[in-house]
């Protein structure tokens, strides 16, 4: 679909534009009406001196004169007013779309944010830079054309009608023109981007791999390969080098035909007065009002088709900016809300609301894959059911059906759960429905009998300690990304710092985080860069799950939390694990290995399925 000449949601989004929008076109007004009066004035001034003698020195047109120094003035003063103006607002509304576009892009679920993170990267980082060629040049151009053609028309036509016809005739080319090169280019701005977002991922990728490729020693060009980094970055950069020269070449070949057809129009015109002005057709002082009105007919046009490429850089970003500040409403799932563990069971026929097996039982370790019939202790908790998480036939869409498929479970407090199965099948997106961080297709998550969607968010997070697959550490201090779920290494009180270093001590001392720390020299002062950068894998996922076990947070997801590990190490965080269950923690863990499956108080598993098998 065409991209108007002012999208609406520029000035949504961007409150800072709005008043910019109103002090242009006024000012745009203000232009219109100098370019007249002063056409007006040079013509009168000039056609009484060719025709008066006796009106041949400046004291003659002193009020002539000074209006049409006015008029200069006003235009002149007008024009940088605009041009300073939009300069500011260009800056101020590409911050605030920045800003806009970084805490959307904050609120996307986790997989939408994963496959658009460079995107977001280039967007906010210099695609936007674009915008402020679109409100510096072609706003102000567009605005002139809208006021100034139509003005000026009326002007000659009133002097000189045949003029007027002429240039009523003409004028039209322009823009038949400009629509003919738009269709040309149309799409090549968003070619553009989308070029600069591969080029950049593939950067980054590099840049992140680059430690792993200098070990293998495949830095550099290898010979007799085509298929190396060094060639796949340089074919990208020539692709995007490429992009950008044709789209130069289609700008200054449009602006070479708006100038032609600009030039020829006034030219037919020019020709017209000078035979009627030997023939006596008209009088001098008409003929010099349209000749003097009749550029400035066809210059904004000619300015808004020489603006308009260095704009659609901006605005195709724009456009991606505003996907994220307006994304799809996808409906609610099924004609009748979610699907609960009583109605499923009832569509299904055999189907349980307790977590079952592939045989449709509880897997228990006390049991060694043998069912625990329709009850399972919940622990210390005893029949506390503060912090029980329901799953209840939840299902969400994957690439290739769902994942996970029907998943049914209780999730109690007092017990350390394992959630199992195969690449794919969906784990990870349960935790992401636990967390309320995505809508599942099908089913629900209930936290004491409420569903997770209607709780509070910032108040259910605040009761959750996660660790992702890759966990997050933000660049600053090890104290820093500690304290991020709400640890500290200290406190004010004697105490709370007592309890809060006793928790963080033993938590260190499980996940031997403590040996890290003391082998750097600042300890907690530690910097670190983007993702842990100067720490190793098994040192950032110490880091994590230090960060997450002296959390004081009731619920703990851990998602591969003994990956990077050492036997030694992966045994100690267990232990470590199974304490916290056993003082009434609510705490589910992803994992495939046997040791972890071996410590695990109750095993889920997980499957995924064809979208028929769910429909069924």
């Amino acid at each position: 679909m065409a991209r108007p000449p002012v999208d609406a949601r520029l000035w949504k989004y961007a409150r800072s534009a709005r008043r910019y929008l109103v002090l242009s076109v006024a000012l745009s007004v203000v232009i219109t009406g100098s370019i007249v009066v002063t056409a007006v004035a040079l013509a009168k001034v000039l056609a009484g001196v060719v025709t008066d003698p006796g009106r041949r020195s400046f004291g003659a047109w002193t009020f002539e004169l000074i209006v049409l120094a006015v008029a200069i003035g006003c235009r002149v003063l007008a024009t940088w007013v605009q041009s300073r103006i939009a300069h500011r607002a260009g800056a101020a509304v590409v911050t605030e779309l920045e800003t806009k576009v970084l805490a959307a892009g904050a609120q996307l679920p986790p997989r939408e944010l994963e496959t658009r993170r460079t995107e977001l990267a280039v967007v906010v980082s210099t695609g936007l830079t674009g915008l402020r060629a679109y409100l510096t040049g072609y706003l102000p151009a567009l605005l002139l054309a809208c006021l100034v053609p139509p003005i000026v028309l009326v002007v000659i036509g009133f002097h000189d009608p045949i003029s007027g016809a002429i240039a009523v005739v003409t004028l039209p080319l322009i823009p038949v023109f400009m629509v003919l090169i738009g269709l040309l280019t149309q799409g090549r701005a968003a070619a553009t981007l989308a070029a600069t977002t591969r080029l950049s991922d593939q950067l980054l990728d590099l840049f992140a791999g680059m430690p792993t490729l200098r070990a293998l020693g495949r830095e550099g060009r290898v010979a007799g390969r085509t298929g190396s980094m060094e060639h796949r970055v340089r074919e990208l950069g020539d692709a995007l080098r490429q992009r950008t020269m044709r789209a130069l070449r289609i700008a200054f070949l449009s602006s070479m035909v708006l100038e032609m057809l600009a030039t020829l129009s006034v030219a037919l015109i020019a020709v017209s007065i000078g035979l009627r002005l030997v023939y006596g057709g008209m009088s001098l002082y008409a003929g010099l009002v349209a000749l003097i009105l009749a550029p400035e007919v066809y210059l904004p046009l000619r300015m808004v088709g020489e603006r308009f490429h260095a704009a659609q850089d901006g605005m195709a970003a724009a456009d991606k900016a505003f996907a994220v500040l307006e994304p799809r409403v996808q409906p609610e799932s099924g004609a009748d809300g979610p699907v609960t563990a009583g109605n499923a069971g009832a569509e299904a026929g055999s189907e349980s609301a307790e977590p079952s097996g592939s045989d449709g039982r509880d897997i228990s370790r006390r049991g060694v894959e043998a069912s625990l019939g329709g009850h399972t202790d919940p622990g210390p908790s005893g029949g506390d059911d503060s912090g029980v998480i329901e799953i209840c036939e939840l299902s969400v869409r994957a690439r290739d059906g769902f994942a996970p498929a029907g998943l049914t479970a209780v999730l109690r407090p007092g017990v350390m759960t394992v959630l199992t199965g195969p690449n794919g099948s969906g784990k990870s997106t349960a935790l992401q429905a636990i967390l309320g961080l995505l809508t599942p297709e099908l089913g629900s998550v209930k936290v004491d009998g409420a569903d997770v969607r209607a709780l509070d968010q910032n108040a259910w997070w605040s009761r959750i300690a996660w660790l992702p697959q890759r966990p997050v550490l933000v660049p600053g201090t090890l104290r820093e990304n500690l304290e991020l779920l709400g640890a500290h290494t200290s406190v004010t009180t004697a105490k709370s710092a007592a309890r809060v270093l006793d928790e963080l001590d033993a938590a260190c001392v499980a996940t031997g985080f403590d040996t890290v720390l003391s082998e750097l020299p600042d300890g907690w002062n530690t910097i670190v860069g983007a993702g842990g950068i100067g720490l190793s894998l098994g040192q950032r996922q110490r880091l994590a799950l230090t960060r997450v076990l002296a959390a004081d947070r009731p619920i703990l997801l851990l998602d591969e939390p003994t990956a990077h590990l050492d036997p030694a190490a992966e045994a100690t965080v267990l232990a470590a694990l199974q304490r916290r269950a056993r003082t009434g923690a609510t705490v589910i863990v992803i994992a495939h290995r046997p040791t972890v499956l071996t410590a695990a108080d109750h095993i889920i598993p997980v499957h995924a399925s064809e979208p028929q098998a769910v429909a069924s």
